[in-house]
């Protein structure tokens, strides 16, 4: 492989520029030159012509860097407006992820510390840490804890209904939609993931579904709507909660939909006959997944069955990484497919069918991210701007993380043993 030729560029009728006093230290830092260009607040720019463009609005980002080295500075850097990028964010991340395969970013040798306190100086980027930029999640108590549950869910699903219903559509589906088609309108996307559910719990008119975690109703209203089912839906976020109950009553089923503020842990016991769990199951911990999988057993009848849907990643970062857990969802905890396959399996359940829906994230993602983008002055109108870069960052990420595989999303369906004999259906019977 060729390395990429470096090229730095002065601005015009100045001295040293913050280029030239730069570039020495990333060739420090990337042990050759870096896989990107980056153009400078006074006008001056260094790096490859033919990567990805950098754009350092603010010498500020580099004092954020020299304090917290690593994704929390860049982080910050971004949601302040400190750093850009010159096109789209998503494909800027892959091209420097697929420039840094196989190189090696470290911490500078000791003995380059002296040059590169020097530079910091000559860049004027010395001094104290700069302050956070808001939106950092503030959470107290014991790991999972119910009431540090509660603050989680709540920094993140509480930002604002109209914030949700302007990026995630009418459904108000906060999850992987299921694609049938190329040209299916998101919306759409959400209703086919909604039957999919449906049918595979094989819910029928005055069947009792539980729904664990529902956000704001969507397949509580769908399932009630189109199959009949009467649904107990269950959230821990107030202004979920508040919403849903509208909606359900505009939807004209508010007499099929219970929507539930409470704990999982403080769902009355009963006999359901469905039960599902669409990406709540992230939230539950650890340490604390073979007693939920217990208690969604419990909650069953015998013969009743369970749709898990939930986000899957290997042993690295399974918070989903430093950003995610300080901004996003603090405690997260993902796992292998097949570590969720084998505690719900130690539960008692009998696991009839997976399904990988990895693809439909990525898409869902692009899709937000294409609403976000469409509709940004709105969108900073009702949150402020730096919450939306915090979310551009967010959205962005994710859908390169689906994209390329570091993670995966899957249907889990199970069913409590008992309840006389399971009717035998044909492969695909699910899909309409």
């Amino acid at each position: 492989m060729t390395a990429p030729t470096t090229r730095t560029t002065r601005a015009p009728g100045r001295g040293e520029s913050a280029a030239e006093v730069l570039e020495p230290v990333l060739h420090e830092l990337f042990a050759g030159p870096p896989p990107f260009a980056l153009r400078l607040w006074d006008g001056s720019a260094t790096g490859p012509a033919d990567g990805p463009t950098v754009l350092l609005r603010h010498r500020r980002a580099l004092r954020r860097l020299l304090w917290q080295p690593g994704e929390l500075g860049l982080a910050d850097a971004w949601i302040s407006g400190e750093i850009d990028v010159d096109g789209d964010l998503a494909d800027a991340l892959s091209a420097v992820r697929r420039a840094l395969a196989g190189r090696t970013v470290g911490r500078p040798a000791p003995r380059s510390w002296p040059a590169l306190l020097s530079a910091a100086a000559r860049l004027g980027v010395a001094g104290p840490p700069p302050p956070r930029p808001g939106g950092r999640a503030k959470v107290r108590g014991a790991l999972h804890s119910r009431g540090r549950d509660r603050a989680v869910i709540s920094h993140h699903y509480d930002l604002s209904n109209e914030f949700y219903a302007l990026l995630l559509g009418p459904a108000m589906a906060y999850s992987c939609a299921y694609y049938t088609r190329d040209d299916q309108p998101l919306q759409a996307a959400q209703e086919a993931k909604f039957e999919l559910i449906c049918r595979k719990l094989d819910l029928s008119p005055g069947a009792r579904l539980l729904d664990v975690g529902c956000g704001w109703g969507a397949l509580a209203r769908h399932a009630a709507r189109h199959h009949g089912a009467r649904v107990t839906a269950v959230t821990l976020s107030a202004r979920q909660h508040a919403h849903a109950r509208t909606l359900a009553a505009e939807a004209g089923v508010a007499d099929l939909v219970d929507v539930r503020l409470c704990d999982y842990r403080e769902i009355p016991a009963d006999a359901y006959d469905a039960v599902s769990c669409v990406e709540m199951g992230e939230h539950v911990g650890r340490d604390e997944y073979p007693a939920f999988a217990a208690r969604l057993h419990g909650l069953l009848r015998p013969g009743g069955r369970l749709l898990v849907q939930q986000m899957s990643r290997g042993a690295v970062a399974p918070g989903g990484g430093a950003f995610i857990e300080a901004y996003i969802t603090p405690d997260m905890h993902m796992r292998p497919l097949g570590q969720t396959v084998d505690l719900i399996e130690a539960a008692g359940l009998e696991v009839l069918h997976t399904e990988a829906m990895r693809p439909h994230y990525a898409r869902t993602i692009d899709d937000w991210r294409a609403e976000l983008t469409r509709q940004h002055d709105r969108f900073a109108a009702l949150v402020g701007r730096p919450t939306v870069r915090l979310w551009q960052l967010y959205l962005a990420g994710s859908s390169l993380a689906f994209a390329e595989g570091r993670m995966g999303v899957d249907q889990i369906l199970a069913r409590r043993p008992g309840g006389g004999q399971e009717t035998v259906r044909p492969a695909g019977w699910h899909s309409g």
